[in-house]
């Protein structure tokens, strides 16, 4: 396959700098107002209509202030008046060019490459992918292309649309799209069957009418979930950040669930009970990168659904400092623990770049919960408040920016 490899984005087009997701999200996490900013970006908006730039800006703006469907829609407008957005090189020198090949869509649509690659000697242009289309027929000079969409079954189509946009490219290509699109949760139970040191329960898919039917007792769970009944976890189908996720006890529980929900289909799992003799529960980030585990944040709590922004890390210095130790001791005791597990998980993914979101069962294994191309991993958190986590969050960039010198095989 052969394209032109021009220079598309320059700074006489008439166009804002892009701000970028990094900045604004910094901006957000640290509690500045963003109206001020959004005020001046819609202004500009108004007079210069044409200006992609802003218009994604203000689409991240709004997201970010709880807005999605305006900041969707904004998205839109900006993608119809180019696909193509660059996040330049610190300091303007880059050493490496990297085309990342993106999907419309919300904050959590993509891989964070921008935060992966904030303040270092890489330039991001992010090529947004149309199902149907082809690929502009100029393209900026680059040295590596990256997948970023990340699975859903929104986004099925269009990684597969992907695939056949890149066979025969002519630079390095990681995270291929079929592999990214075997990661639905249902999908990575069949990939990790068998696999040594790893637990995961089996996950089903399950519509809204089987579901009305188990609640009924008109059918049996166990007749759908070979490896255990009641309690189930239950969420619906490509939620994240635990959206309508619940802990199900009985087949009454289920018609309850199914009254205050709206979704049409469901993922079911048995529920392992995974709190430590301490009777806390503990969820482990980690990225996996070029094979080599790295761990991106801890969070404890009392309840079983366990999310950082809600696990007091922010108002316990006891749990903040039981991170600080497992970040510390991460590659002398989890992680060769672990080692044969995360081997599994890099070998069944064939993925360059993913990331783990798991705990630890009562005999030791890796229990996992998620398995993804697309989760947040940042450096946003107070410096003061957790002094642990930058020199950690930067290891974890730095080997970001290694693996993709070492797949152009620069020394």
């Amino acid at each position: 396959m052969s394209f032109d490899t021009q220079q598309t984005l320059t700074d006489s087009d008439g166009q804002e700098p892009l701000i970028g997701l990094p900045a604004l999200m910094k901006m957000a996490f640290s509690g500045v107002d963003l109206a001020p900013l959004g005020a001046r970006l819609l202004a500009r908006a108004d007079t210069h209509p044409n200006d992609a730039n802003t218009l994604m800006d203000l689409s991240i703006i709004l997201q970010l202030r709880g807005n999605r469907e305006v900041g969707l829609a904004l998205q839109a407008e900006a993608l119809k008046l180019q696909p193509l957005y660059r996040l330049p090189a610190a300091g303007g020198q880059a050493k490496i060019r990297l085309l990342a090949i993106m999907g419309p869509g919300d904050l959590m649509e993509n891989t964070p490459l921008e935060f992966l690659l904030e303040g270092s000697d890489v330039t991001l242009d992010m090529l947004y992918a149309a199902l149907g289309q082809p690929f502009p027929a100029s393209l900026p000079e680059h040295d590596l292309v990256f997948v970023a969409i990340g699975e859903s079954d929104k986004n099925h189509a269009l990684l597969q649309h992907v695939e056949k946009l890149l066979a025969g490219w002519p630079r390095p290509v990681l995270n291929l799209p079929s592999r990214i699109d075997r990661l639905s949760r249902d999908g990575v139970c069949s990939l990790l069957d068998g696999a040594p040191g790893i637990v995961l329960p089996v996950t089903l898919r399950f519509d809204r009418q089987t579901l009305k039917r188990i609640a009924s007792a008109e059918l049996p769970l166990a007749q759908f979930l070979p490896d255990g009944g009641f309690p189930v976890i239950v969420r619906p189908i490509d939620s994240h950040a635990g959206q309508g996720l619940a802990k199900i006890d009985d087949a009454a529980a289920i018609a309850e669930y199914l009254q205050a929900s709206t979704e049409d289909a469901f993922y079911l799992a048995r529920f392992v009970d995974y709190r430590g003799q301490d009777g806390l529960f503990r969820k482990y980030r980690i990225v996996l990168i070029d094979g080599h585990p790295f761990v991106c944040h801890m969070a404890v709590s009392a309840h079983w659904m366990v999310h950082y922004l809600n696990a007091d890390m922010l108002e316990s210095a006891n749990n903040r400092a039981e991170e600080a130790r497992f970040m510390a001791n991460f590659d002398k005791d989890f992680a060769p623990r672990h080692a044969a597990a995360f081997r599994v998980l890099t070998e069944r993914t064939g993925l360059d770049y993913f990331g783990v979101d798991c705990g630890e069962t009562a005999d030791g294994r890796l229990l996992i919960f998620e398995v993804d191309s697309n989760m947040i991993v940042h450096a946003m958190d107070s410096v003061e408040v957790f002094p642990y986590k930058h020199p950690q969050m930067y290891k974890v960039f730095s080997a970001f920016r290694e693996m993709l010198a070492n797949k152009m095989g620069l020394p």
